[in-house]
């Protein structure tokens, strides 16, 4: 019998029994929009989060001190990061084009009857660079002619909260108790790595946190930027080789930590990777029990029919073709499922993205992969009721009451 006749066959016995096969496709369609949904978040997120730690530079590098673990308590290593190690690597290393220290303090920022909570960071003239900040108005401070000076440049969401009615340039801040001149004002550079508002900052020369504000040596992390793309890792082992040079250090760990901005963005996606794949895992539950649910109306579809199986074997139906019969009709039900499905995935991804702003991207692999999945669930749920129709004895399966 030729896939035509069969196909014929198989979509007559679905349309007499509408109820039933609709139920059946219902399990399917919810299995695979919830696959196409869940993928499609998860690969949404794995994007922009990526775009976003691009965007604040490939080149990036980040210092800080080593953690461990002791006893289940986390803690660093008793080497502290200096005023010193900047310079020296500024001084010293050939694969860095720029430099800074940040020295963060918590507050709130007031100018009149206005505040915003908003930290305030310590840093060099380089950290814009760095970071991929831009001057929109007004100047940076300059290292060496602004050490330790009263002075800030703040992005536009401070702009925002402070100054709702004009111009900040030349007008002052006070955060604890202390006043800093605003020199300049940030571009606008929208969320960060982890939905941070990058433009909710306060940056100050760092002598002036450290001096002033925190009375601390001590620098919590120091950002760098290498030459270029390819350069990082030569630009890592520089900087711990000075900074070890700096100590004489001796011991097998390093006293210090330090991640290119490459590592950053494999440590994420490999984390989204894992948050997808759950995800997936537990939307395929959905499509795992709409298989059951087609095994099962096949069963009863076999039960149902056992005469008419008798009847065409008896006019001379081979087993095959009355395998291939019912396999057909499993395959009907779940692709025309997954075709809904798909739909309704991209359907319910464009809305997700539209009414909660949530980064969705439907990949035409899942699509592809989804499809695909659909027929091999139709084949391995149709395949045993199939098989049991087909091994019927014709003259038991007439008498069939």
């Amino acid at each position: 019998m030729n896939p035509f006749t069969l196909a014929k066959i198989a979509l007559r016995a679905l349309f007499r029994n509408r109820m039933r096969t609709f139920l059946s496709v219902l399990g399917i369609v919810i299995g695979v929009a919830a696959v196409i949904t869940m993928v499609a978040m998860g690969e949404g997120s794995k994007k922009s989060i990526k775009e976003q730690m691009t965007a604040m530079g490939t080149n990036a590098i980040t210092i800080m001190p080593n953690q461990s673990r002791r006893g289940g308590v986390q803690s660093e290593s008793s080497e502290m990061l200096e005023e010193e190690d900047v310079i020296a690597i500024r001084q010293n290393a050939t694969y860095i084009n720029g430099v800074s220290p940040m020295v963060t303090v918590g507050g709130q920022a007031i100018v009149g009857n206005n505040n915003s909570p908003t930290s305030l960071s310590g840093v060099s003239a380089d950290y814009l660079k760095i970071r991929n900040y831009e001057i929109e108005d007004g100047v940076m401070f300059d290292d060496e002619a602004d050490r330790m000076a009263k002075v800030c440049v703040i992005g536009q969401t401070v702009v925002k909260n402070l100054f709702p009615d004009g111009n900040p340039i030349g007008k002052t801040i006070r955060y604890k108790s202390i006043p800093l001149k605003v020199i300049g004002t940030l571009k606008t550079k929208g969320s960060g790595d982890f939905g941070q508002d990058q433009d909710d900052v306060i940056f100050t020369p760092y002598q002036t946190v450290m001096r002033r504000f925190s009375a601390t040596t001590n620098i919590r992390q120091i950002y760098a930027n290498s030459i270029g793309e390819g350069y990082a890792a030569k630009a890592t082992e520089e900087i711990m080789t000075i900074l070890k040079e700096r100590r004489n250090w001796t011991k097998p760990t390093d006293p210090f930590r330090v991640f290119t901005q490459e590592e950053m963005i494999q440590m994420v996606t490999s984390t989204s990777d894992m948050l997808s794949l759950v995800l997936t895992a537990i939307a395929g539950i959905s499509l795992f029990v709409g298989g059951i649910g087609i095994m099962n109306i096949m069963y009863v579809s076999v039960t149902e029919r056992t005469k008419e199986i008798g009847l065409r074997m008896a006019i001379g139906a081979r087993g095959r073709d009355i395998l291939l019969q019912f396999l057909f009709e499993s395959v009907i039900i779940s692709l025309l499922g997954g075709a809904i499905g798909i739909a309704l995935g991209i359907a319910a991804s464009e809305t997700v993205k539209l009414a909660m702003n949530w980064p969705m991207s439907v990949s035409v692999t899942s699509v592809v992969v989804s499809f695909g999945v659909c027929f091999a669930t139709g084949v391995f749920f149709g395949w045993y009721p199939a098989r049991k129709a087909s091994r019927l004895d014709p003259i038991e399966a007439l008498r069939f009451e």
